[in-house]
């Protein structure tokens, strides 16, 4: 990279684009500013386009056009993507040959020229002309992956972990990380990658790769891993040191328009499920528990190997992969770091942050970094006043009353305490893929129908999937067994000992385990104990966080429901008219948007909003 213009306020903007989850980050002498998802603005769940609305956002935000910042980087170098893809066409030839011609076309008129085409949407997105426009450069995709981990974390010194489905040519990925300093230390190659093994399996359970990947974690307690021998010794060759190779003689997803071919199929016995149209059996369930068992091994065998190499005893982590939490605990329990930093935006659209972020320290020759969590809770993308939330609500005919800061929560805690399922809508969104208290749909996790009732009748998804608790910070340990804080939500901890109940009978399996309450806290105990935990502290939300100690004075638990504020295939909300239309079209009982709050009986014109979820294409 050549160097950006020294300046008495450096901004850097980074972008993610034409993949998948595009994205646009902004920070500011190595400060992160705003960073936002174009979905969220698109309304088109893990949008690919250029991130117009995005770039937009971030400037406005910081007061600034485009001719002021000094360096937009993009977080890939599409003209290596470029070389992976030809090789493996030629080493596959020549089967392959349809997926060839179908990729070809878009490669040449949009990837092959990515500058062009990325100059193209600045100029339309900020009106500049294209030789007025700030110096383009671009990170390597790992490199991009590697700097959202260890920059924002709050290690000095750390080894650095990256596991995705593939970027140019890397999958896996190790980094040093000292100081201002991020050196590579080894990676693996496509096409043996742990990101599409497992989307392989997602593809083969009948769900939606790149999208459904947390599905097969949810519904893996429910088997038993009995294929964890065949899966090891016939599709992956796992060595002592983590390293590994996949048996490509079962996948298809080299050449091919499908992730795995007919041999795969014959190897379990049964076809790839359809989606949507068979129910999902024992045989299933075991699959996934399978697939999850043997990814748990290869990553701790990884970050043990890292850890021995390194000597550090901490360890942060990106790269899709990084939000399978399932595999992060296990790391935590059996690789020896005494801690470790996952990137909240993990996957590709925290790829913008990270390529600004290397920029930054690589151009600017800083030596030194702030020891503190600069994701700043995530919360890194638009807020609205309660003013324009007003204004929002008045346009859409709403029915809402006023409460202030004073009774705002405790208000809103007796509503969950009475049973009803209330929207959260608060103050700037998060940026990745977990609500963490700013876009949140929220109940009392004591009541052991709330996680069938908030499935089927709010986010319209399937029954089996588990909501995640927050709990404050002070009581975490006094309800779940958790090692480290979990502000991101992106590691499980069993429930506490003293909060569980009786086990089900062995002869109980499956589904069925549904019907059977765990613990204290039934809506978000997993059928092995397990909660996906998020802990708000100090350094969370205050609004969030409030929200929680009142509850805890009404009810004595410091626990509460939380998922996504949307529905299936939606994207988060973004916007007070967002929000209120998903509230609308589902079963949630209340809103609460900013100081204002809103009862589903009291809004006129409800059927209006009953079409709301058919815009979605289901995940």
């Amino acid at each position: 990279m050549e160097g950006c213009k020294s300046h008495a306020a450096t901004y850097i903007l980074g972008i993610s684009a034409y993949y998948h989850d595009s994205a646009a980050a902004l920070i500011k002498d190595g400060h992160i500013v705003a960073a936002a998802q174009e979905e969220r603005f698109t309304r088109i769940k893990h949008y690919s386009g250029f991130p117009g609305k995005s770039v937009k956002y971030c400037l406005e935000f910081a007061g600034i056009g485009l001719e002021d910042v000094r360096c937009i980087v993009f977080y890939d170098k599409p003209l290596l993507k470029f070389e992976r893809l030809l090789e493996t066409y030629l080493s596959f030839s020549p089967s392959g040959l349809k997926s060839f011609l179908k990729a070809m076309p878009v490669w040449l008129k949009e990837k092959v020229y990515l500058k062009r085409e990325l100059r193209r949407a600045l100029t339309e997105v900020s009106g500049l002309a294209p030789k007025q426009l700030p110096k383009l450069l671009f990170t390597g995709h790992h490199q991009s992956h590697a700097a959202s981990a260890f920059f924002p974390s709050p290690f000095d010194r750390a080894a650095v972990l990256c596991l995705d489905g593939v970027g140019e040519w890397a999958t896996t990925s190790a980094w040093n990380g000292d100081g201002a300093a991020l050196e590579p230390l080894w990676q693996i190659d496509f096409p043996h990658s742990l990101g599409l093994l497992y989307s392989s399996f997602t593809y083969y359970l009948g769900f939606k790769v790149n999208s459904g990947e947390y599905k097969v974690m949810g519904l893996a307690p429910y088997g038993e891993p009995r294929f964890v021998e065949l899966i090891r010794t016939e599709l992956i060759d796992i060595k002592s040191d983590g390293s590994f190779r996949l048996n490509m003689a079962y996948f298809n997803y080299c050449t091919g328009l499908t992730m795995v071919n007919r041999r795969f199929e014959e190897l379990f016995g049964m076809p790839v499920r359809k989606p949507e149209s068979e129910s999902l059996t024992q045989f299933h369930m075991d699959v996934a528990a399978s697939i999850q068992q043997v990814l748990n091994e290869c990553v701790v065998c990884l970050a043990s190997a890292l850890r021995k190499e390194t000597g550090h005893d901490k360890l942060c982590l990106a790269g899709g992969v990084a939000l399978n939490c399932v595999a992060n605990s296990e790391v935590i329990r059996r690789a020896g770091f005494s801690e470790i930093w996952v990137q909240p935006a993990a996957g590709d659209a925290g790829g913008a942050l990270g390529a600004a972020l290397c920029a930054w320290y690589q151009l600017s020759g800083e030596r030194q970094r702030n020891q503190v969590d600069g994701m700043s809770g995530t919360y890194l993308g638009p807020e609205f006043s309660n003013a324009e939330i007003r204004e929002a609500l008045d346009v859409s005919g709403a029915v809402y009353g006023y409460e202030n800061e004073e009774t705002l929560y405790a208000r809103t805690a007796s509503l969950i305490e009475g049973g009803n399922v209330v929207g959260w809508f608060q103050e700037r969104m998060e940026f990745g893929p977990r609500a963490l208290g700013h876009r949140s749909i929220l109940g009392d996790p004591r009541r052991g129908e709330m996680q069938e009732t908030m499935n089927l009748k709010i986010k319209f998804r399937e029954s089996f999937r588990p909501f995640a608790p927050s709990v404050l910070l002070d009581d975490a340990k006094d309800w779940f067994e958790c090692p480290q804080e979990s502000p991101y939500m992106l590691l499980t901890a069993p429930v506490h000992p003293s909060r569980r109940l009786a086990e089900a009978s062995n002869a109980v399996r499956g589904l069925e385990l549904l019907k059977h309450a765990r613990s204290e806290i039934p809506a978000v105990t997993h059928v092995d104990y397990s909660a996906r935990l998020q802990t708000v502290g100090d350094q969370g939300s205050v609004r969030y966080r409030r929200l929680l100690e009142a509850f805890k004075s009404l009810s004595g638990c410091p626990v509460l429901i939380n998922t996504s504020f949307n529905v299936r295939g939606e994207p988060i909300v973004a916007t007070p008219e967002d929000a209120y239309r998903c509230f609308m079209a589902t079963g949630m009982d209340y809103l609460v948007i900013g100081n204002y709050i809103l009862e589903k009986t009291s809004q006129p014109n409800q059927e209006q909003y009953l079409d709301h979820i058919n815009q979605f294409e289901l995940d």
